[in-house]
């Protein structure tokens, strides 16, 4: 099968990459908004050629890999479902909520499938973790924590197009949330502070976090988040039930340190990047995505997932400045009333 990656950034590179070394790839066209990049990408893979991106959708592919620049999202998935062809985009699908919200109705009148990139979902860990509970082996879920640290913060240049803490980064742990537990959040009362640089705060966003977030059967879950987390890049999510519990991220790299005496547990380097920590579940997530193209899968993650991980991510950005707890249906009922405006 053919297949185009728009997108020749660090992430794109990195799945071209993976594409190449998948069973029923044939074929990779690279395009990028700036063609001399997408040249420079496609002379370091054998065989691979390059284009424009109207070049790269002339070409009929079978599979399209969108890794472009946010900004570009919304029109890039909605051309390539209005072409009839399977598609694979990085979160976010849009830049506001209303304009996902667009996206994914439109999608959703084209019979073309479409998978959003929520890496978690194909990490062995966490899908040990949702078939641990769906088996009863944890028995009645009572409470979940989740944390996501990042090492160092981004470059200033990025918050303030970043969309924020919640939209940026902990939609990672809204989704994979859903996923596991197969519930939705009913609230959200989420708090921050701005402990480092001030560009985080000149942006109105946070470099620390904490959320509590209450699910519909009313089990609670704490979320805590960090841009300067020293000890490594910290991913974990602790279930706990009534018949026992599971921790995904609990490995010999985990950046954790005991001060209990004999304790030498965890003896591994710390992971230092997500890309690192990540590494399998990328790989599995295109290869999910070829059967998908292929027609023996269906997507893991859509568009419909992707929105819902938003509108989390709205209500918990919503309580911060407001310092209230912020209902679900509060933030979708807004949404469509914005979105029909």
């Amino acid at each position: 099968m053919r297949f185009v990656i728009l997108g020749a950034g660090r992430i794109g590179l990195a799945h071209v990459d993976t594409l190449t070394q998948l069973d029923g790839v044939s074929e990779l066209l690279i395009a990028d908004l700036d063609p001399a990049r997408a040249k420079a990408a496609a002379a370091t893979v054998p065989g691979a050629s390059f284009g424009t991106i109207d070049e790269a959708f002339a070409s009929k592919p079978d599979g399209i890999v969108i890794a472009a620049p946010t900004s570009v999202h919304a029109e890039l998935i909605v051309r390539s479902v209005r072409a009839g062809i399977p598609t694979f985009c990085e979160k976010p699908l849009a830049e506001s909520l209303a304009s996902t919200l667009a996206v994914v109705e439109e999608v959703e009148r084209h019979d073309v499938p479409v998978q959003i990139g929520f890496q978690r979902r194909f990490d062995a860990g966490y899908a040990e973790a949702r078939r641990a509970l769906a088996a009863g082996d944890i028995g009645e879920l009572r409470r979940m924590h989740l944390v996501t640290c990042d090492p160092t913060p981004p470059p200033a240049e990025y918050v303030p197009v970043s969309g924020g803490l919640y939209r940026d980064c902990h939609i990672h742990d809204f989704d994979i949330l859903r996923w596991v537990t197969g519930q939705e959040v009913a609230s959200v009362f989420a708090t921050g502070s701005n402990r480092g640089a001030d560009y985080f705060a000149a942006s109105g966003d946070i470099d620390e976090s904490a959320t509590i977030l209450t699910l519909q059967d009313g089990t609670l879950v704490t979320l805590q988040g960090s841009r300067y987390n020293g000890a490594g890049y910290d991913v974990r999510m602790e279930l706990a039930g009534t018949a026992g519990n599971r921790t995904v991220g609990l490995d010999d790299r985990v950046p954790l340190t005991s001060t209990e005496p004999g304790a030498t547990f965890p003896a591994g380097s710390p992971w230092g990047n997500f890309q690192d920590r990540f590494i399998g579940a990328y790989a599995e997530e295109l290869a999910a995505f070829v059967a998908v193209v292929a027609g023996t899968a269906t997507s893991r993650c859509t568009p419909r997932d992707a929105l819902e991980a938003l509108y989390i991510a709205e209500a918990a950005s919503l309580s911060r400045v407001q310092g209230r707890v912020v209902q679900l249906d509060e933030v979708r009922s807004s949404a469509v009333v914005e979105a029909r405006a």
